[in-house]
């Protein structure tokens, strides 16, 4: 599952607006799609890092991600994106019922 902190966020111009920060984990391929705090699914249309397109970006990369059909307002510093994985499952913890006392 693919997780970074947004560090600081860019609108540009008919393109979109872009969420930089560092990959905590997981790896994210343009066309995949993120939650912004697991809101609504939004597809990924970019990624750079340091000016130069990148198809992927993977734990440590400090990227720029850019998101199509949003608004500025709509992501902020410290909002985290995520993206769940077909394997979302073997992550998955399932708690079941405490010991009688």
């Amino acid at each position: 599952m693919f997780k970074m902190t947004v560090v600081d966020v860019f609108a540009i111009r008919n393109r979109g607006v872009v969420a930089t920060g560092r990959v905590e984990s997981g790896t994210l391929r343009v066309g995949d799609t993120v939650h912004i705090n697991g809101g609504p699914g939004l597809t990924v249309s970019a990624i750079e890092k340091f000016r130069k397109k990148q198809d992927e970006a993977t734990v440590g990369e400090n990227v720029g991600v850019l998101i199509k059909g949003i608004e500025r307002t709509d992501m902020n510093r410290g909002d985290v994106l995520t993206s769940s994985s077909s394997s979302s499952s073997s992550s998955t913890v399932t708690y079941g019922e405490a010991p009688p006392i």
